[in-house]
């Protein structure tokens, strides 16, 4: 798709008037270049219906239209943004639909009902992990997620065991998706330059994974990281014994934080009725 004739990010954001609004956690990627980069994250698009939050100007899902994408939905909550999407939902014949929603209110397979997607996204960063949170609890029909967030919540996702960043967004992710962060970008990346770096993450969603474990392995974390400086023989007394722990091979002294995925797995295990 030829999209060259359309006008530049920058002249888009002027034209209308796309001032960021910091309560809608609007930082825009106004560099070609980059959002192509953000795209190729994705890998294949061709087969896909793409799910977008936040265009804004429409960079990154210009580069999904050059990229193949079946289709793109985008999910924008600033009218403002709608209207300047008008022009490219001219010109992608069919290719590119805008909703005027809030992401958090919508759930992404019933806008292409059946059908195979992925999620690509430059997060709010207000928003973001709640986002996260509700796709995983909910993965038909998702084939991946890229998805950019400010840098600290990335590393919560792909943390490993004896790190400050390992919690419980960390053991949630880890046990429904294969995680990888892929690059960051610099604050200079963005229109305006917010004061954080951003990361993107690809996750993609592991097949037969018990999910009847979910509930369990939540209120768990919750009460391993909730007081994730003490010992798990205290953190989790309400939960399990001193000899439950050490019939699953859990050791009493350890902290949240030292526990792998396959123990807190192990222990939900045990715990689901």
């Amino acid at each position: 798709m030829i999209l060259d004739d359309l006008p530049s990010l920058k002249e888009t954001v002027n034209q209308f008037g796309l001032s960021a609004k910091k309560s809608l956690g609007q930082n825009f990627l106004l560099n070609m270049d980059t959002v192509r980069k953000v795209a190729r994250m994705a890998g294949h698009v061709t087969d896909y219906t793409v799910i977008e939050v936040g265009p804004g100007p429409g960079g990154l899902t210009r580069a999904l239209l050059e990229a193949g994408a079946k289709r793109v939905i985008s999910i924008e909550h600033d009218p403002r943004c709608i209207e300047a999407l008008q022009p490219l939902v001219d010109k992608a014949d069919g290719r590119f639909q805008v909703i005027h929603a809030d992401a958090l209110a919508v759930r992404p397979q019933d806008l292409c009902p059946g059908e195979p997607l992925k999620i690509v996204a430059n997060l709010p960063y207000n928003v973001g992990t709640q986002l996260l949170v509700n796709w995983l609890h909910d993965l038909e029909n998702i084939q991946s997620m890229t998805l950019m967030f400010q840098k600290e919540v990335a590393l919560r996702i792909v943390a490993k065991p004896r790190t400050a960043d390992y919690g419980r967004l960390t053991i949630l992710s880890q046990y429904l998706a294969q995680t990888q962060k892929m690059f960051d970008l610099p604050p200079g990346a963005f229109s305006p330059p917010p004061k954080v770096t951003s990361s993107i993450v690809n996750l993609i969603p592991k097949p037969d994974v018990d999910l009847s474990i979910l509930p369990a392995l939540e209120k768990i974390t919750h009460a391993a990281f909730g007081q994730r400086r003490k010992m798990i023989r205290s953190s989790m007394s309400s939960l399990f014994s001193v000899d439950d722990l050490t019939l699953l091979g859990i050791k009493e002294t350890a902290r949240a934080e030292e526990l792998t995925l396959d123990q807190f797995v192990r222990l939900a295990t045990a715990l689901h009725p």
